[in-house]
Formats: C-alpha cells, structure tokens, sequence
C-alpha cells in the first residue's frame, strides 16, 4: 500500500484550492475576454460549451497553441478585456464562502493554485476580502512552470512548512487540476459536478464532493 492510499482518510494539514469554477463563478467573464481576443485576432467565435469544454490551460501554455507567434499580442487584448469587467462580476460560487471561512478556522493551511494571471486572481481574492484565510495565493506566471506542473503547489506550500503529498488535498474542478494533484502526490478532489463523465480524466479523483458544504462536512469528520 502506498502513502498516499494510507493516508488519504487521514485529515488534511493543507488544502489547496483552484480559483475559477471551483471557488468563483467566471465563465461568462472568460468567455467574454476570449470572444473579443478571438474577433480582434479575426478567428472564429467558440460558443459558452466550448470555452467551458477548452479552458483548462494557463495563457502561456494554451494562447501559443492558437495565435501561433501572435500569442503575446492576444494575450495582452485578452488581459486588457478581463480587467475591464472581471471585479464587476466577481461572484463566488454558493457555498463556497461559508466553505473557505470555516475551513479557516479549522487550523489547515489553505491556499490557491490558479492559472489564472496571479496579479489578477490576488486582486480577486483581495476583492472579495479572502485573502486573510489564505496562506499563500499563486497563479500563472507565479511559479517556473504552471498547472498542471507541481511548481506552483510547492511555491504555494512554501509558508506552510508541508511538505506536497499525502496530508495535502489538492481541490479542483477539472482533470487539469486532478492531473495536478497526481503530479505532486497530494490528494485529489473534485469539486462539483463529476466531470469524469464531461471530459477523459487522466486520473481518478480521491474524493468528489457534489458541493462545499459537504466537503466541509467531511472534512470536520475526520
């Protein structure tokens, strides 16, 4: 039996969470950027599904894939539009409030593996007076490499003298986040719906929990 399958009931001394759909609802906001960079840059609009279905990469890792050597000039109007509207329609996702101020309080560690832009995502996290519960918020750029390397889970334990693996839970929406948490042998969770039936998980999840009132729940079982 490996440490990780030991120990993976064992109560958390860190959790790290994703940021977009996992604590905040931002999909119309993403959308929104990439249909401009996608008009501006005369390339085909994508529909709500296909932004929902394609998103999971970091601007560096998925922009050069579709703007070629343009890549930085999209992701500047990409970056430039989302500023624009993003703190506007800043909304967590229910539960998920009441979910990380409690969690806080349970002597864990928290923190925030995103690859959403970091100067963007702590200025969110700011907005919505989170910062406080959570030790050390990391995003794209943040790290040497981002999600769904293992460089930003380091960087984001650093504070918390946890080292990654088995007492850290890695908590996400997607199998990049999954993916994630394999790489850097922490536990993986998935948040929300179980999109094992959405898209080819490269991994099987740990633990998925249907919303954050019942991971909570579970956790303060352990």
């Amino acid at each position: 039996m490996s440490a990780l399958t030991a120990t993976v009931f064992a109560r958390p001394q860190a959790i790290l969470f994703d940021w977009d759909n996992t604590l905040i609802d931002s999909w119309l906001t993403i959308h929104d950027a990439l249909n401009h960079v996608m008009a501006v840059m005369d390339k085909p609009l994508w529909s709500l599904a296909e932004t929902r279905a394609r998103v999971r990469l970091s601007l560096r890792e998925s922009f050069p894939l579709h703007f070629g050597d343009r890549w930085e000039e999209a992701r500047g109007i990409y970056l430039d539009r989302f500023r624009a509207i993003h703190l506007e329609r800043l909304t967590p996702l229910p539960g998920c409030a009441e979910m990380v101020e409690a969690l806080a309080g349970e002597d864990i560690f928290l923190g925030i593996v995103s690859n959403k832009t970091g100067a963007l995502l702590r200025l969110e996290a700011e907005q919505l007076g989170w910062s406080r519960y959570f030790g050390r918020i990391v995003g794209a750029g943040d790290a040497l490499a981002d999600k769904p390397d293992a460089a930003p889970v380091r960087l984001a334990l650093e504070p918390s003298g946890v080292d990654p693996g088995p007492g850290v839970w890695f908590v996400g929406d997607t199998g990049v986040d999954i993916e994630c948490a394999a790489n850097s042998g922490c536990v993986s969770v998935l948040l929300g719906p179980d999109l094992a039936a959405e898209e080819r998980l490269r991994h099987t999840p740990h633990f998925t929990f249907t919303d954050p009132t019942a991971l909570l729940r579970f956790v303060r079982g352990l």
